[in-house]
């Protein structure tokens, strides 16, 4: 993984094995925020606190299954989740999480593999966020498009002017007053409302 990627992200381990959270981490070389909980309890004190970008679980866990806390980050959050299971709960598990969205892998694992693993789910991650951020320009410019429209229309019943006279009165007013078009719709619909 390349460092300029690596800083954006922020892991969460939750393991009571020492040696495979050391694996993890040397994996991760470079990530800004990587926090360490030993239960699934302690996990999800600190996912109600804050959000990570992916959660790695290894099973076994002292208080619950890891099968539960991954279904729960699944179900509850917007985080990524990585588990590592048994290889003799490997398949059981698989079946069971699969279609949540759990990325399970059968432990002992290779550090190679560990790294493809958050590899995959980061990228899928950035692509989620990349389309969200995308929808999110979609609603504000059909916000602002919805605005500007009920302007036109405010115009052209109290002020009696055409909608082209309408429009360009709008882009006029957005560059003599430095503002945005949505904004000086805002102020029009305010006044003539």
């Amino acid at each position: 993984m390349s460092r300029k990627d690596d800083i954006q992200h922020s892991i969460l381990i939750v393991s009571t094995s020492e040696q495979f959270v050391m694996a993890v981490k040397s994996t991760l070389v470079g990530f800004v925020t990587i926090e360490v909980r030993h239960s699934a309890a302690l996990a999800r004190r600190t996912l109600l606190e804050r959000e990570f970008e992916l959660v790695v679980i290894s099973e076994p866990l002292p208080d619950e299954p890891g099968e539960n806390l991954a279904m729960d980050v699944m179900e509850k959050g917007r985080s990524s989740v990585l588990l590592f299971v048994p290889r003799e709960k490997y398949g059981d598990t698989l079946e069971r999480v699969t279609d949540s969205g759990v990325l399970v892998i059968a432990s002992p694992a290779s550090r190679g593999l560990i790294d493809k693993g958050v590899r995959f789910l980061l990228a899928t991650e950035k692509r989620l966020r990349k389309l969200e951020q995308r929808t999110r320009q979609a609603e504000e410019k059909l916000e602002e498009t919805r605005l500007i429209s009920r302007a036109k229309i405010l115009l052209v019943e109290k002020r009696h002017m055409s909608e082209d006279d309408a429009h360009r009165y709008i882009g006029k007013l957005a560059m003599d007053e430095g503002m945005t078009r949505k904004h000086i719709a805002e102020q029009i619909i305010d006044d003539l409302e």
